[in-house]
């Protein structure tokens, strides 16, 4: 997974310095929220992602389970 979102730290620095915050505090600031974005959201290409392999899954689950419930049914014809 792991795709980028796109946050400009600059713009973001450039807001907090205006509203008071100083330069290494506004430096500082954009970038841990520029990876916390980074590291922890999931953006729409990974959970498309995820969707895919999931919906792979269960699709070879409910074969299985499809496969084990017809091998049973001539126990239960009996």
């Amino acid at each position: 997974m792991a795709h980028a979102i796109a946050f400009d730290t600059l713009a973001y620095a450039k807001k907090l310095k205006a509203v008071g915050f100083t330069e290494e505090q506004a430096e500082v600031q954009a970038e841990a929220i520029s990876d916390l974005i980074n590291e922890q959201l999931a953006a729409k290409q990974d959970l498309k992602e995820l969707e895919l392999r999931m919906t792979v899954k269960i699709g070879a689950m409910l074969i299985a389970l499809a496969m084990i419930l017809f091998a049973g049914l001539p126990l239960l014809i009996r």
